[in-house]
């Protein structure tokens, strides 16, 4: 097998090779093949149980989680760049992709921010990587945080996507805590093609995530 330039690639894997098993780690290569657990979960179970339970006429009909974004903010950033280094650093180790930089949209005399700014980063996740985030995020991120109880099944927008606020990189277990200059919050964004937060809601609940049953949506 050779790359776009025609050179062999190291490490190709032939046709007939069962694919491994994905490691545990944003950072970690996806193997050729590799089809995420969750998304064979949504084919073979979640889209005929909504078609049942919202009586759609059309499999197409069915909402699907179409990407999901991870962000920092940092007002830090303005007077300390080496933040917007690490914090880079940080959502290429989580997400296992590099993010771009969010920068401020207009200038803000009382904050000393100007307009084009550095402020943040993002990256947004799409098909195999962001099946493979989903499960990491629920199986092993969330189950990290202390006193975890679930999360609030109340942080939709009103067209079904979610976001949920995490208070430290630290729950990610691809973070080295040794390693990081300080601990930082973020926010990931769940976009779906839903038309309502309840079939929103539903998605991402048989999709596996552990909204809390004591609050009421």
């Amino acid at each position: 097998m050779t790359d776009r330039q025609g050179r062999p690639r190291t490490g190709a894997r032939n046709a007939d090779t069962t694919p491994t098993p994905l490691p545990t780690g944003g950072d970690a290569p996806i193997s050729e093949g590799y089809v995420p657990r969750v998304r064979d979960q949504y084919r073979e179970q979640i889209v005929p149980a909504m078609m049942e339970e919202f009586r759609y006429s059309n499999v197409m009909q069915v909402p699907k989680l179409e990407k999901i974004v991870l962000n920092i903010g940092l007002g830090e950033a303005v007077a300390n760049p080496r933040a917007l280094d690490a914090a880079i650093d940080d959502l290429t180790r989580i997400a296992g992709q590099r993010p771009v930089t969010t920068r401020a949209k207009r200038s803000i005399a009382a904050f000393k921010l100007r307009e084009g700014m550095p402020i943040g980063a993002m990256v947004t996740l799409r098909n195999v990587k962001m099946y493979e985030f989903f499960d990491r995020l629920v199986a092993i991120a969330l189950p990290r945080i202390r006193d975890f109880r679930g999360i609030s099944p109340n942080s939709f927008d009103g067209r079904g996507n979610y976001t949920l606020g995490l208070r430290e990189q630290l729950a990610f277990p691809e973070i080295d805590y040794d390693r990081i200059d300080k601990t930082r919050g973020l926010e990931v964004s769940f976009v779906t093609s839903a038309r309502t937060d309840e079939e929103g809601r539903r998605l991402l609940t048989l999709l596996g995530m552990p909204f809390a049953r004591t609050e009421q949506p």
